[in-house]
């Protein structure tokens, strides 16, 4: 058997059975391990399997006991990776309420307890005092976002970058195929520490000064500490550069040293998205769990997802953040040929329960002169008007979905994941051609019985801080959406999101949301209390009371019982 089609060992019998006498790369994660693409784990373990390097991965070790989980495997022989996991550990943990959750998704039988709080941290400190020469390399969402200075939630402080609070080597954020390949490649060949510090994608502190020219030098997280109106300035700054197709390099000076993170790598070609998803993922639960049920996997085991990248720029969403505002699509080919696949599997009926990404309808879609994009500094491509140069067109994905459904044994793909309906909808109508057959198509055909869309709330002023559409959006997506239903006689209905206590939203604001005519005959119960996570505006919003983007002063219901009345108001009222 080629190396590329080797089993990712989990334990020492494992590493045995393999005949391996050492292991290249040690990955630690607070997740069970599934060899799935949706899981972040098991895409990179791949990609460095597929390049020749021999990987294993400790899932969710103990960290209370004697540490044997981390001395098991031993020390590896180029460095330890480390991720919290497919969310963030607090997320994963706390409610918006600040409440434990009583169970993980992402665990055999949604056991709760099995990481953490802070997993990245704990996880690196342990490797650190037990190994102090190997290198820590971290990454996944928790690190990602934690990268630089930001609130945290559930300490309701301002927190450093999590390399000075985990004392990790490296960082790699975002979506991370390329860079850690090369980091790997570097470490092994004993590459100049200078030379390596140059890798795209890369964060690490420096003791010292920065002198560095052409950098963007922000606010020190001190400053940041006595001035809220500095932390807001910095946000806007990181925000601008993430969301640039050619930004610079970002220093944060932090105590004895500084923070320098790295520009990332351009947004993958088709041909490199391909290739991270033709590796050999068994898309199963790693053997080690058999018998054992893992809700989060058992929710996207017959999913395939289509591309990577968000251009709606909602401000409280982490996509952009982490994988980039520019859409990375994958081939048609390469898409079906994955769908084939999914017949093999145990349990596939011929139902893929989303065929989607962070937006579903953005598969792509970009920019129609894409000089034009590579100056732009936009946040979003739609708010608060959709970019002219933005194609909007959906006869690609149309494409894609006829393609799809001609594979033998697909009885139905299923869109799951979010839409953006001003992606072909304006207030005066359809924007092309191809907008009335995609939402069509959407209802008719990739509907399981409901159709989730997220207007997020009614009030103007909320949604401009959310950074989404005017509420009248919906209104025509429900005319639009309900025209379809009764002409085709289908069943299909159209649900809406909500979040409450979001920056800028009041009591009376929940109020008009709850009696809005425009809501009446609809199934309601999606409403999301607003958590403040790392690296997002509304979570800045949260923590100064400004707008980052204005510095404008903007309400904020800072009280947990009053934030938590604002969610039972709308059902109260419903």
């Amino acid at each position: 058997m080629s190396q590329e089609y080797v089993m990712i060992p989990t334990s020492v019998r494992e590493v045995k059975a393999l005949g391996w006498d050492w292991i290249d790369v040690i990955i630690f994660t607070g997740d069970a391990f599934v060899d799935h693409p949706s899981f972040g784990t098991a895409v990179i373990a791949r990609y460095l399997q597929k390049a020749g390097y021999r990987v294993a991965v400790v899932p969710q070790p103990n960290w209370r006991d004697d540490l044997r989980d981390f001395r098991k495997l031993g020390a590896p022989r180029l460095y330890f990776g480390v991720n919290s996991g497919a969310m963030d550990s607090m997320v994963n943990h706390y409610t918006a309420s600040k409440r434990l959750r009583s169970d993980d998704a992402y665990t055999p039988g949604g056991k709760a307890g099995q990481r953490p709080d802070y997993a990245v941290t704990v996880y690196t400190r342990i490797l650190k005092q037990l190994y102090p020469e190997i290198p820590v390399v971290i990454g996944g969402i928790e690190a990602s976002l934690r990268r630089l200075s930001h609130y945290d939630y559930w300490k309701d402080a301002l927190m450093p970058s999590v390399l000075v609070s985990s004392g990790a080597d490296w960082l790699c954020y975002g979506m991370g195929e390329r860079p850690m390949l090369e980091l790997t490649r570097a470490i092994e060949s004993g590459r100049n520490m200078s030379d390596m510090r140059k890798i795209p994608q890369l964060a690490f502190f420096m003791t010292g000064t920065c002198r560095s020219r052409d950098v963007l030098m922000l606010h020190s997280y001190e400053e940041c500490l006595k001035s809220k109106r500095a932390f807001a300035e910095n946000f806007h700054q990181i925000e601008t550069h993430a969301n640039m197709l050619h930004p610079s390099v970002i220093i944060e000076p932090v105590g004895r040293g500084y923070v320098r993170v790295n520009p990332p790598y351009p947004p993958a070609t088709q041909e490199e998205m391909d290739s991270f998803w033709d590796l050999p993922f068994t898309k199963q639960p790693h053997p080690r769990y058999k018998g054992k049920h893992i809700p989060a996997y058992e929710m996207i085991k017959f999913s395939v997802n289509t591309h990577r990248g968000c251009f709606g720029g909602c401000n409280f969403c982490t996509i952009a953040a982490h994988q980039g505002k520019f859409i990375q699509s994958r081939s048609e080919e390469s898409i079906v040929d994955e769908v084939a696949k999914l017949r093999s599997l145990p349990g596939f009926a011929g139902n893929i329960s989303d065929l989607g990404a962070p937006t579903a309808n953005m598969y792509g879609m970009q920019g129609r002169n894409r000089e034009l994009c590579s100056v732009c500094r936009r946040k979003s491509c739609l708010f608060p008007s959709p970019c002219p140069n933005m194609d909007r067109s959906h006869a690609r994905l149309l494409s894609l979905y006829s393609k799809v459904a001609a594979v033998k044994g697909i009885r139905h793909a299923y869109i799951g994941s979010g839409i953006r309906y001003d992606l072909f909808l304006d207030e005066n109508g359809y924007v092309d051609r191809t907008s009335y057959p995609y939402l069509k198509e959407l209802v008719l055909e990739h509907t399981s019985g409901r159709l989730k869309v997220a207007p997020e709330h009614t009030e103007e002023g909320v949604l401009k801080l959310m950074a989404k559409p005017s509420f009248r959006l919906f209104m025509r997506l429900r005319k639009e959406f309900d025209r379809i239903v009764a002409e085709s006689g289908s069943h299909c209905s159209l649900v809406p999101y909500f979040i409450s206590g979001h920056p800028g939203c009041t009591m009376k604001d929940m109020e008009r949301l709850a009696c809005n005519p425009a809501l009446k005959g609809l199934y309601m119960d999606q409403v999301q209390d607003f958590t403040p996570t790392p690296m997002t505006a509304s979570s800045v919003m949260f923590y100064t009371g400004l707008n980052p983007h204005t510095m404008e002063k903007v309400f904020v219901e800072r009280n947990i019982d009053r934030k938590r009345e604002q969610k039972s108001f709308f059902f109260k009222k419903k």
